[in-house]
């Protein structure tokens, strides 16, 4: 047991985080980078491992850009593809969710471009935030991110009941 403690406790885990495979990463986090001239930001260096195949930028909800490996957004499109077509909701959703997906890759200084029409949907300017959602990165204006932060914060510090069930 002393010697697990020396060596770390995921020492012998198989599933510890630096073992996992690309699409199975944690992102966590906030990060601020700036956006450049040309509409390109730089990854963070914990989520590039994650994004190293390639990833794919989407509309997201409260006018950000979500931000999914390749290998999470086939998943995600596997499970879109079981949605009812005689859904009304459900197509208007998907039309919206992929009309604005673009696949994009990270160039030699881990940049990805981020394409204008998700620049204006986000309404992006220099100064961003991203977020590690767990499966997803999500990339706001920084100014946005503020103001849903200091709306958001003081409600879920004061959560009593079950948000997501089984949780706590």
């Amino acid at each position: 047991m002393l010697e697990q403690s020396r060596t770390g406790a995921n020492s012998g885990n198989p599933n510890r985080r630096k073992n996992k495979g690309k699409g199975e990463r944690m992102l966590l986090g906030t990060y601020e980078p700036k956006l450049d001239d040309k509409g390109r930001i730089i990854l963070p260096a914990k989520f590039r491992e994650e994004f190293a195949d390639g990833v794919v930028l989407t509309r997201g909800q409260e006018h950000c850009v979500y931000v999914f490996s390749t290998a999470e957004f086939n998943q995600i499109h596997e499970r879109i593809r079981q949605a009812p077509v005689n859904s009304k909701s459900a197509r208007d959703y998907l039309r919206l969710f992929l009309s604005g997906a673009s696949d994009e890759q990270l160039d030699k200084q881990h940049r990805v471009t981020i394409p204008a029409n998700l620049r204006d949907y986000a309404g992006l300017d220099r100064e961003l935030t991203v977020i590690g959602t767990g499966n997803r990165a999500e990339i706001w204006s920084t100014q946005a991110w503020n103001e849903y932060y200091a709306d958001k914060e003081q409600a879920f510090s004061e959560t009593e009941e079950e948000v997501i069930p089984g949780l706590f």
